[in-house]
This record gives C-alpha cells, structure tokens and sequence, in this order.
C-alpha cells in the first residue's frame, strides 16, 4: 500500500504552479455529454477523478481522448448507453452530474447511487426534485436512480432547498436543452458554476446570471460542442497558501484567481501572513508566530467548507485559542482525531463546531487521509511536525492533488511516496 513520508522542520520557498481546477473539470466533461460533434478542452488535472469520470463517458459510447497532457478530446457524436455503472459512481459523487446532460441529449439515464468522501449524506434529492420540475419521472429502485423523459423536458422556475452545487450544475444541464426557459433560484455561486456555463454557451447554449443566485437558461434545440479551459483550481491553491503561512514559507502560487480566495486571504492576513495579490498570481509570507483566528464554513462566497481541514491544521500550531464552525457538512471533522495523534489540542462538539488551543508543536506519526481534504490537511501538518509524518489511505489525495508530491518537493518539502 502507498502512503507518504514527510519530514518536517524545513521552510517553504519558491514558487509553485496550480493545476485545473477538478471542482470545475468533472461537471465540465459531463456536460460534454451534450455536444452533438464533440469538444475539446484544455487544463484537465491528471487526477483519478477525472480518470473515473472519463471512464463513465466511455461507458455511454463517448470516444475520450487523452494523448495530449492535460487536454481533452471528446467525441461524443454517438451516445450508445445511458447508464453509468456502480463500480464508477461508488467511488465519485460527480458521476451523478451526467444525469442532467443524459436526460437533455437522449432522454434517459440510470445512474447508481453516488459515493466518494464519507464527509456527510450530500443528498440527492435536490437534483431529482428539479428534474421532476423539468418533466422527468424518476424511479428508484435497488441502488440506482432513473430518470426518463421521451419527450424532453420543459422549462419552468425551480428553487432549491439548498444552494447545492451539483444540482445546480445537474439542473443547468438538464435545462439547457429544454423546451423554454429554465430558472433556477437559490442557485450556487461557486466560480465553478461560472466555468461551467461558459462551457454550456461555448457550446451552444444559453446561460445568464451564473454567479448569482438566480440563473437564466433558455434551452436550444442542439449544441455542436466547443473548445475551454478550465479555471485554475482555488482549493489547491490555498492549500500551497496554507502550507507557506505554517512553515514561516516565502512561497508565490501561480495560475490564480485571487478573486475566488478572498475569505482564505483574508483569514491567513488576520493570522498575521503577508498576503500580495497579482493579476495571475499570489505571494504568500509566514509570519514567525501565527494568532489565532475563528472560520465559520458556508456556501460561496463564504469561507469554503474545502479548506476548512487545512486551516485548521495551522490552527493547531497558532499562538492562542482558535475555532471552527463547520455548517456545510456533517461529518467533516475525521481528521480531527489524526491531529490528535500529531499532538494538537481540539475539542469538538456535536460535530460541527471545534476549539484549538494552539501548541508549541506537533509530532511526527503515523495518520490516515480519512478524505481528500483531510488527507491535504496530514501533508500540512506534516510539513511543520517534529520528526516523520507516515500518511496513509493516499488514493484520498489523489483524487484532488496532481503531482502533489514533486510540487511541495520544488518547495523545499522533504516529502516523499513509497509502497
């Protein structure tokens, strides 16, 4: 089995460079589903993900190909199948975002139940309510879900419990080849949804108002197909910006949009880290003690839910008492308890809220990558610990970090795989 050996104790200097963004690269080929030609698409992380999500396109007849890094070309002329199999939504939740492109190209589409990061239940019932609003009758039965509509699906208003963003991504699908128009209130407003209707529109289609909390979507007959790239990823690159303010690092993280980062500027600014901002670019110094900083996680443009494990990571290491209030996920405290092990000091209650009194130190031992985030949380805590960090369970990791490895090693990182 793989794991990581990180030794900690050395500063992080230099300069590293982000990769796509996945948040936005899987709703983006699973709206390829919708091109009657084909697309093509530029700054896809090599990631398992985006392996897993490839391989349920291939599944539905789609020609995917991957020759050239980091871009994809997809050919999806002739849809033969519409159902994505268990063994590729159990392991990724995104599977499920073909469903809306499904129902709008062909009519039809089973997909099994999703899985991924056990970080909370992430129901479904959002994107099945918005689709039976569009027309569509779902049936669900021994672990799948199907949704037919033979004879399309009709535009109408929809508000969403929640400002979920897979079904808000599920539904921009759907709708976008609807008969009228289509709009979603309550919407998500991740720059992710933004990307993702650029791509609808490069393609063919016709989104307004992605960002805000209400999206327009007036449904075309067709759509050809299109060439995009896809946005830097905000997650990575704050979790390099992370790592820079914990190990008193000099570090500049290139191919950013500093607009999509404000909550995590803002809170490594009150931890006392010199923060700059450029057109493509940060440059992020560590202060030589860290104060301590409360984060309260919420849909965006609030604090993201994504870099709640890593921050809390330097939380552990900042001179006084700091908190966490998690309100998006349930159950996203896992890495709480290999913190533990590392010697931090977290008190936890009802499962979303924690106390960190900061320590003088953390230790090297051995910890699991409970998920992906948590996982990015261990390398961080990790980078700072006395001694040797053994991590686990990496494929969590792999599933959102590309070469993650030889960019914290170009740092000045004393990090290495094995197994």
């Amino acid at each position: 089995m793989e794991k990581l050996i990180v030794r900690g104790g050395h500063r992080l200097h230099g300069t590293v460079r982000v990769s796509g963004a996945k948040n936005a690269v899987l709703p983006i080929i699973a709206a390829s589903v919708l091109g009657t030609e084909g697309s093509k698409i530029a700054e896809v992380p090599e990631l398992e993900d985006v392996s897993t999500i490839c391989k349920v396109l291939e599944c539905l007849g789609i020609r995917v190909d991957r020759s050239e890094p980091h871009v994809l070309k997809i050919d999806s002329r002739n849809i033969t199948g519409w159902e994505a199999p268990y063994d590729l939504v159990s392991t990724m939740r995104a599977s499920f975002l073909v469903m809306g492109s499904l129902l709008a190209r062909v009519g039809r589409a089973k997909i099994s139940l999703p899985g991924g990061c056990a970080i909370g239940t992430r129901p479904i019932d959002i994107h099945l309510k918005g689709f039976e609003a569009l027309g569509a009758t779902i049936k669900q039965s021994h672990g799948s879900v199907e949704a037919l509509a033979p004879n399309g699906l009709t535009g109408t208003t929809i508000y969403l419990d929640f400002p979920s963003v897979g079904a808000t991504e599920n539904l921009m699908m759907a709708a976008s080849m609807a008969k009228g128009t289509t709009i979603v209130e309550n919407a998500a407003q991740e720059p992710e949804i933004v990307d993702l209707a650029n791509y609808i529109n490069v393609m063919g289609g016709k989104v307004r108002g992605a960002g805000t909390t209400a999206i327009r979507i007036d449904g075309v007959k067709s759509m050809p197909g299109g060439e995009h790239m896809v946005i830097p990823d905000r997650i990575e690159a704050g979790t390099f910006m992370v790592a820079g303010a914990m190990t008193q690092g000099d570090i500049k993280v290139e191919n950013v949009l500093c607009e999509h980062l404000k909550p995590l500027i803002a809170k490594l600014r009150e931890a006392g880290c010199i923060v700059e901002e450029g057109i493509n670019d940060v440059h992020v110094v560590g202060p030589r003690e860290l104060k301590p900083i409360t984060i309260k996680t919420m849909p965006y443009p609030g604090f993201p839910t994504d870099m709640q494990a890593q921050v809390m990571a330097m939380m552990c290491i900042a001179k006084g008492q700091s908190s966490v209030l998690e309100t998006v996920f349930e159950n996203r405290f896992m890495h709480v308890d290999e913190l533990l092990r590392m010697g931090a000091n977290i008190k936890t209650s009802g499962g979303r809220a924690a106390l960190i009194e900061g320590v003088p130190k953390l230790y090297g031992c051995q910890v699991r990558a409970t998920d992906l985030r948590a996982g990015a949380a261990m390398v961080l805590a990790g980078l700072v610990a006395d001694g040797t960090t053994e991590i686990t369970d990496i494929y969590h990791i792999d599933r959102g970090y590309e070469n993650l490895v030889s960019k914290f090693t170009k740092l000045g990182a004393d990090i290495s795989r094995v197994g």
